[in-house]
């Protein structure tokens, strides 16, 4: 088994870990369910319940969000689905665009690894926290899973919204301690022969993994192969399903 955690192509990194009060807060992240825990489908938050404390803003904004509740001025299940409709829904569209293309174009895929931010603007998607990215390739040797340490950077044009356990406690560290526990929880199991890589993403820069295109899929058009990429699968904590 190897696992390495690296920030740049070639660079290795070596784990640190950090007392809650000294976790960095990205001031991009303010929205709602910030530094909110739940559990991911593998559950792996539900036995560590580790946090940063929330910040000043994130509890102001919930205070608002129940005083306007009360008086009848905003539905909070209203909010609850535009939240989901931008972190699991239009935002990983765009990635999953960009995953179908590489696919099924190898010229494209080419200058999606070597040049990522140029490639994904070519499909219409850049901007706020998507302007320097890096594609990771999965491959039968080499699965990618990318994390932020210290806060919650995610490329934003291509995914969305990150998901609530992508910025908690336990993920951040444990997906860089025993990535491979955490992707099983997830319910990646990956043979030893597999090399695990783990991704800190920065402030400077947003990574975007490439699965694998599932066997079995050969006939189907461009879209109807972004259709089968999720968002989890572009975060490496999962790998697509053979059809």
């Amino acid at each position: 088994m190897s696992v390495s955690i690296q920030v740049a192509a070639g660079a290795e990194l070596t784990p640190l870990f950090f007392p809650s009060k000294l976790f960095i807060k990205c001031p991009s992240r303010r929205y709602r369910h910030l530094y909110e825990t739940s559990a991911p489908p593998g559950g792996f938050l539900t036995s560590a319940r580790h946090t940063a404390p929330e910040s000043d803003a994130a509890i102001r904004v919930k205070a608002l969000e129940s005083l306007l509740a009360e008086k009848g001025l905003i539905d909070p299940r209203a909010l609850d689905a535009l939240v989901d409709t931008y972190e699991s829904k239009i935002g990983p569209r765009n990635g999953a665009k960009v995953v179908a293309r590489a696919w099924v174009d190898q010229a494209y895929k080419q200058r999606l690894l070597s040049d990522a931010t140029t490639a994904i603007k070519e499909l219409g998607f850049s901007g706020l926290q998507g302007e320097d990215m890096v594609v990771l390739e999965n491959t039968d040797a080499v699965h990618n899973v990318v994390v932020c340490t210290l806060c919650s950077c995610y490329p934003w044009p291509t995914l969305g919204l990150p998901p609530v356990w992508y910025k908690s406690a336990p993920y951040r560290a444990r997906v860089v301690s025993e990535p491979r526990a955490v992707l099983k929880e997830f319910g990646t199991e990956l043979p030893d022969s597999v090399e695990v890589r783990t991704w800190d993403t920065t402030a400077e820069l947003r990574y975007l993994v490439l699965p694998q295109r599932p066997a079995g899929t050969d006939g189907l058009t461009e879209d109807q192969l972004a259709a089968l990429v999720t968002r989890d699968s572009m975060i490496g904590v999962t790998r697509l399903p053979a059809r």
